[in-house]
């Protein structure tokens, strides 16, 4: 429940992908990571310092990281490709689908600042579309963390399994959601973090916990929401998705991106091709100019906040 989430200190996702990286990099030497001109901002510089051999930068150019990353994995190497998301899966789409995804190199490809994490830089520096783009290509995985465990259980996953993973991270400290007693991390495999037979809620990314948060809103109002990290975008957890389907009222899914081709859509295709019919609504990005903000401005505008949550979910019960 929203009363359980682990008020403890924590940090941004993009922190702990840079810390579980360098030490998966302190006994793997064939750990390696590509960067945009973008050590910085995907808090890498750490890494350099500690492992200079295991570091390539290539400057802003997104579509030679890619490629360069894809050259290295085909040799052995566990590469992480790192750079800003808008640009990463915008201009270097063609070598993700090509080089990476086609040529089957196992590269992991790491989406920084993702969705609106750059806020006030404005539309050209928000990713609202690699959920779509990604989803349309054969031969890759999509994830979103939604926390510091999500993001360490899947960075080590990432660096030992052979085959393309995109990990979306934005900058934003997030919250535990929940204890984790001894549990398993799949990709593919979505988490409950709250259980109540009223709604469905589905998240991902930084998107969960206000989710999570708008619980305690609904269970003052008599309402019992079941929410949902969907971290893994594809392969959509479908099995999970069906159960939870079939035992709730109503099914709101929350996403930073657009409510075009992303998570919402994902879940709205599987269940209606499954004849599983109940009342709807995909809370993210619409289809117009994006106003400019800082994200947490940007959020409450779209109704990405508990408040926002909770009246969707009231609406669509009554």
């Amino acid at each position: 429940m929203a009363e359980q989430i682990n008020t403890l200190p924590y940090k941004a996702n993009l922190e702990v992908y840079s810390e579980t990286l360098q030490r998966l990099a302190e006994t793997d030497r064939n750990i390696i990571a590509v960067t945009s001109d973008s050590r910085g901002s995907g808090k890498l510089v750490p890494f350099g310092k500690k492992y200079p051999d295991q570091i390539i930068e290539v400057g802003i150019a997104e579509q030679n990281l890619v490629g360069v990353a894809a050259g290295l994995a085909s040799c052995g190497k566990k590469v992480f490709a790192t750079s800003p998301a808008c640009f990463l899966t915008a201009r270097a789409l063609e070598q993700i689908k090509n080089d990476v995804a086609y040529s089957n190199n196992p590269v992991n490809v790491i989406g920084i600042s993702a969705g609106v994490s750059y806020g006030a830089l404005g539309s050209t520096h928000h990713s609202l579309h690699d959920f779509a783009a990604l989803r349309a290509i054969n031969n890759i995985t999509v994830v979103a963390p939604a926390d510091n465990w999500e993001t360490a259980q899947a960075i080590e996953l990432a660096a030992n399994i052979d085959e393309p993973v995109y990990l979306r991270f934005g900058k934003k400290p997030m919250p535990l959601l929940k204890e984790n007693n001894n549990e398993k991390f799949e990709f593919g495999k979505g988490r409950v973090i709250a259980e109540g037979n009223d709604v469905l809620i589905i998240g991902c990314g930084e998107t969960v916990y206000p989710a999570l948060e708008a619980v305690q809103i609904l269970k003052e109002k008599g309402i019992a929401a079941t929410v949902v990290s969907m971290h893994t975008i594809k392969p959509l957890d479908t099995a999970l998705l069906a159960r939870l389907a079939s035992t709730c009222k109503a099914i709101v899914t929350v996403e930073e991106h657009s409510i075009y081709g992303g998570l919402g859509e994902a879940c709205a295709s599987y269940l209606l091709q499954h004849g599983i019919c109940k009342p709807f609504k995909i809370v993210g990005i619409p289809d117009e100019y994006t106003v400019t903000g800082s994200q947490g401005e940007i959020f409450d505008h779209y109704g990405i906040n508990k408040e926002g949550i909770s009246k969707v979910v009231e609406a669509l019960l009554k």
